[in-house]
């Protein structure tokens, strides 16, 4: 996309829908992933000494593959309007995306791996390696999606919406003041001063959740807003370009 020609603002709301749509897509994909790998994350060691529930966990897989293509896709889709603002920070939130969901596939291959456990005998300590693996997995989530999401789409990306405007710059302070929590709460659980998954961590996370909710309905329905960046670039005196 040319920096020099406008953005027909029709183009620029078919961009911001799609982009909800990828919003959207991570909600239900993200939530009911975690819920269905409870039976590993809570137990371990009984899951691999048990029958198992291998296709429910399977399922949660696939749902974060899914996951990890909506994540991705919020950030390249909406990057060649937003580094009109600023492509440093625009790049700086493809990049947040691509490393948090380097941590989500790194879970997953710890999951999955829990589950050839259960399927395979690998000696005496499989349980004590079930137990790390399953370690590994919390890790990755609090390191990712606890952390790294308050910096790429709760800073990077609230400042993007709320300079740009394609979006109510109001609305954008969620992810501004969200984002910071959500960086807070991951260290306070880095150096055990809340427990992850516990009330103080699931009220900070209350921001961010509205912010990308909001971003996920509201672009949907309306696409993104008439905004100054849109336009292109005027040529210079004498005919140059800026």
């Amino acid at each position: 996309m040319d920096y020099d020609r406008a953005v027909p603002l029709d183009e620029a709301r078919s961009i911001g829908r799609v982009f909800g749509v990828l919003y959207l897509i991570t909600f239900v994909t993200s939530i009911p992933a975690l819920w269905l790998y409870q039976p590993v994350l809570d137990d371990p060691v009984g899951y691999i000494a048990g029958a198992g529930h291998d296709n429910r966990i399977f399922l949660g897989v696939a749902l974060e593959l899914l996951l990890i293509f909506a994540n991705i896709g919020t950030a390249v889709v909406p990057y060649p309007l937003l580094k009109r603002q600023n492509e440093t920070i625009a790049l700086g939130y493809v990049t947040a995306r691509i490393v948090e969901c380097t941590f989500i596939l790194v879970g997953i291959l710890a999951v999955l791996t829990v589950v050839t456990l259960q399927q395979e005998n690998a000696g005496p300590n499989e349980g004590t390696l079930a137990y790390a693996l399953a370690a590994l997995k919390d890790w990755t989530f609090l390191l990712g999606p606890g952390f790294v999401v308050g910096i790429g789409n709760g800073l990077m990306l609230g400042y993007l919406m709320y300079r740009s405007a394609l979006v109510p710059p109001r609305a954008a302070w969620l992810g501004l003041v969200g984002g910071p929590l959500i960086i807070a709460s991951g260290i306070a659980v880095l150096f055990g001063a809340t427990d992850q998954g516990g009330s103080l961590q699931g009220l900070a996370t209350i921001p961010e959740f509205l912010w990308e909710l909001f971003l996920g309905v509201y672009c949907t329905a309306f696409g993104f807003r008439a905004a100054p960046i849109l336009a292109g670039r005027q040529p210079a005196l004498g005919g140059a370009r800026s």
